[in-house]
């Protein structure tokens, strides 16, 4: 049942899968509905699973830079001036239960860090930290290579548990029971990758921390995703909006389903409010 009222104040949304299509690009349609939205005084906020560093191009295709959600929630990031705002981090001992759960739960895993500088490509700060034999889910590796040891000595703004051929649906169920206070489980794909954040970490708190100091409410917020990293904010929303290909729970938590990534889902509710010329 949708709890907003009236026109939306801010619109947060998920990236890939989401404001992107399958070719990582903002379609014509989707960017023109979104600057029609940004120039009659909406909040546009990007709340997505990548770190700082993989911003940027999102920034190019729309055309301006909004303030972004990283990593989650874990980090607020702002493009315009490629700084990182706030963060949130595991400690290192947490950091070492994870591991130690998660190795004995899911033999054979790979493990990964994300940590975080003050700028998205903080040169002083490897920001991809991997163990060896760590193999990549995306085909865009960017990582650094260092013992066990050496990836769980210093804080991180999530873990990242990795088995090629499983499904992160059946490594979030081994692992539920298990990780508990120690941090909270998502994933943004289905292809063996579980990320593991900061209790109470989330993309809704993420764009809570952006819309509270503006005085925007959950009810004056439309919120966008497609997978289970999607969920909090969707919930979070006065309308949260799932994409017609969304895992189902994504599906199960949004107030509307739209269309896909591929069929502009996103332009579609926004031009309920913003019509454009290409609707």
């Amino acid at each position: 049942m949708t709890r907003t009222t009236g026109m939306p104040r801010l619109i947060a949304s998920d990236v890939d899968g989401t404001l992107l299509d399958d070719d990582e690009k903002v379609t014509p349609r989707t960017r023109a509905a979104v600057t029609a939205a940004v120039q009659s005084g909406a909040q546009f906020v990007i709340a997505t699973g990548r770190p700082p560093r993989w911003v940027p191009p999102v920034v190019d295709a729309l055309g301006f830079a909004p303030l972004a959600v990283c990593a989650n929630g874990a980090v607020l990031y702002d493009p315009a001036t490629d700084r990182v705002l706030t963060s949130h981090t595991l400690s290192a001992d947490l950091l070492g239960e994870l591991a130690e759960i998660a190795t004995r739960l899911i033999p054979g895993a790979g493990l990964a860090v994300e940590r975080v500088g003050s700028t998205a490509h903080d040169a002083a700060t490897p920001q991809f930290v991997s163990s060896p034999g760590y193999e990549h889910a995306w085909l865009n590796p960017d990582n650094t290579e260092v013992s066990l040891a050496d990836l769980l000595s210093e804080p991180a703004i999530k873990l990242l548990i990795r088995k090629a051929g499983a499904r992160s649906d059946d490594m979030a169920a081994v692992l539920a029971d298990h990780v508990g206070a120690h941090g909270d489980i998502t994933f943004s794909t289905n292809n063996g990758l579980i990320e593991v954040m900061p209790v109470g970490i989330s993309k809704a708190t993420g764009v809570e921390d952006v819309a509270r100091p503006l005085g925007i409410s959950a009810d004056q917020a439309v919120t966008f995703g497609d997978m289970p990293n999607d969920v909090p904010m969707l919930r979070w929303a006065g309308l949260g909006v799932a994409m017609g290909h969304g895992h189902p729970d994504a599906l199960a938590a949004a107030d509307e389903i739209t269309a896909t990534n591929n069929e502009d889902g996103v332009a579609r509710v926004l031009e309920r409010w913003w019509p454009t010329s290409s609707d």
